[in-house]
């Protein structure tokens, strides 16, 4: 497998389209909510260790952001997976 197919774990041409599309939008949407915790952990650089949801380096204050960028991204986050989602079908054209 190339680089997008491995990446992905989709197959060139002659697989299961609706699956591969929704797995390509399924890495849209990881990518879209990594950007998402680091604009979140940027928000919270202010804020003090003694909130009741830790401060920006705690592992709970962590795991609350990813948690929370995930959720954003699968409500349909700010259009970055979108964009991303177009780029990589694009290459998956490209490639096969």
């Amino acid at each position: 497998m190339d680089g997008l197919h491995t990446l992905t774990g989709v197959a060139p041409a002659g697989g299961s389209e609706p699956q591969g599309k929704d797995r390509i939008r399924g890495v849209a949407e990881e990518f879209e909510a990594v950007f998402l915790h680091q604009m979140l952990a940027a928000m919270r650089q202010g804020v003090s260790e003694d909130n009741p949801l830790g401060g920006p380096d705690s592992p709970f204050g962590s795991m609350l952001l990813s948690e929370q960028a995930k959720l954003i991204s699968k409500a349909g986050g700010v259009g970055v997976a979108d964009h991303v989602l177009q780029e990589l079908l694009k290459l998956q054209e490209a490639g096969s």
